[in-house]
């Protein structure tokens, strides 16, 4: 669906007296207040009947007009201005009629670049985009800079504009929903990680979330990307290319590794960034994302001394490749952030150890086929729960030993009876939560309960 686009001349707030935010959740509630804070008279929408924001709405702004409920197109007629919060699919009925009557669509992404001073770093991806965004943060602090990091991590990104903090560079972490309804990004460098099949269920292709994805590239004046991936080279064609990949680097626009002597360092070009066995992240594709920063970072040319420093320290984010416990010479492995079978089959092919692999959930409509491609020898025993347990095994049965479980406390159990030294337990689902749990981040949580639990009854 093709956005308006707005009058250049003018700013979006300056062009419209009212809007209408649809969704009451975090980001909407960041909108509300933002708009309020900028003069602008506001409404929303929400087809829930009780918002998770509906009771702290009342109470601080309790003169704006809301409809809870069944979307009505009548809410909107009175509104030139629409700002969607991202869980609200463009191709919901009431947003295509609305535009289709000349309304003007935006997210709260694109409020923010208009009103931003500071120089942009933006980043997406189907997976590691998290860590890329936090990891450049520290990046910047370490280098005496005040980044402020936001967008699909933390705080809402209007939150900074709406009470006056402080920043000198922006980092954001944007969801393929985020950018659906984002006109431009002027970006000083942008990064798309990687691309592969997630949230199926919201898009007809996967060329369509590609080019969802692709919408951070439009105005950046880089293009970060994987250096091989010859789909993402061809959408960069206007923008300037710095690269990234586990192999050596033939020039200054790419970002690898090289074996120098007896250690493999991270490179630019000729240029020693830091030596990868300095690096406390689990896996190669960490590799790849601590290449991504880098090349990020690099139009500012910080001081290299200090960038590493920040990457030597750095540890990851919970529920992403977290070792939660080492027992027994077994270490266990905490990926509840793979909630797409790309993630997963990212995790497995970099992992060189013998691995006992928990996985299943909620599948979001994907192809399980797809996982085929992470299957080795080194995978003893793929251990399945959740909702759709049944496909997966259905797509992986006679390619590894498959048994099926009913809770993470089970799943523990028979891997911690599977597992021999050397070997990592691998909690890797390659699918959303929410058939058992509230979040990933739930998931997380439960696999590390159960594997302390596990590990202090042997030690009893």
């Amino acid at each position: 669906m093709k956005l308006q686009a707005y009058n250049s001349a003018q700013s979006i707030l300056e062009q419209y007296r009212a809007g209408t935010v649809i969704g009451l959740g975090e980001t909407g509630f960041s909108v509300v207040r933002y708009l309020l804070s900028r003069g602008l008279d506001v409404t929303v929408l929400d087809s829930r009947d009780q918002p998770p924001k509906a009771g702290q709405l009342a109470e601080q702004f309790p003169r704006v007009q809301t409809h809870f409920g069944e979307f009505d197109f009548a809410n909107l007629n009175e509104a030139g201005l629409i700002i969607a919060s991202p869980g609200v699919a463009l191709s919901e009925p009431v947003l295509r009629q609305a535009l289709q009557a000349g309304a003007h669509i935006i997210g709260d992404i694109e409020l923010f670049i208009e009103e931003n001073q500071a120089p942009l770093i933006a980043i997406t991806g189907s997976n590691g985009k998290s860590t890329v965004t936090t990891l450049v943060g520290e990046m910047l602090k370490s280098a005496d800079k005040n980044p402020l990091v936001a967008g699909n991590i933390g705080a809402p990104v209007l939150d900074a504009l709406t009470d006056s903090a402080e920043y000198d560079i922006a980092v954001l972490e944007l969801s393929s929903f985020q950018l659906e309804t984002t006109t431009r990004m002027p970006a000083q460098s942008a990064a798309i990680l990687n691309v592969s099949a997630d949230h199926m269920d919201r898009y007809d292709s996967m060329g369509d979330y590609l080019l969802a994805k692709a919408r951070i590239l439009r105005g950046a004046e880089v293009a970060v990307l994987p250096r091989h991936d010859e789909q993402l080279k061809q959408i960069s064609q206007t923008n300037r290319m710095l690269s990234f990949a586990l192999d050596e680097p033939a020039n200054d626009a790419e970002f690898g590794v090289k074996r120098v002597s007896n250690s493999r360092w991270l490179m630019k070009g000729s240029e020693r960034l830091v030596k990868l066995r300095d690096i406390q992240l689990i896996g190669l594709h960490n590799v790849k994302n601590v290449l991504a920063a880098f090349a990020l970072v690099d139009f500012l040319h910080l001081p290299l001394k200090k960038l590493v420093k920040a990457v030597k320290c750095f540890m990851g984010l919970p529920h992403r490749m977290q070792t939660v416990a080492v027992a027994g010479e077994v270490s266990w492995v905490n990926d509840s952030k793979a909630t797409n079978i790309g993630a997963t089959v990212t995790a497995l092919r970099n992992l060189e150890c013998e691995v006992v692999w928990i996985a299943g959930g909620q599948g979001k409509g994907a192809d399980f086929k797809g996982l085929a491609e992470a299957i080795s020898p080194r995978i003893r025993l793929l251990i399945l729960l959740g909702e759709d347990a049944a496909k997966i095994e259905q797509a992986l049965t006679g390619l590894v030993a498959i048994k099926r479980v009913s809770s993470m406390a089970a799943a523990v159990e028979l891997a911690g009876s599977i597992a021999t030294p050397g070997c990592i337990v691998l909690l890797s689902p390659a699918c959303a939560s929410f058939d058992m749990y509230r979040n990933f981040e739930h998931r997380g949580d439960d696999f590390s309960t159960c594997v302390e639990n596990h590990i202090q009854r042997g030690a009893a």
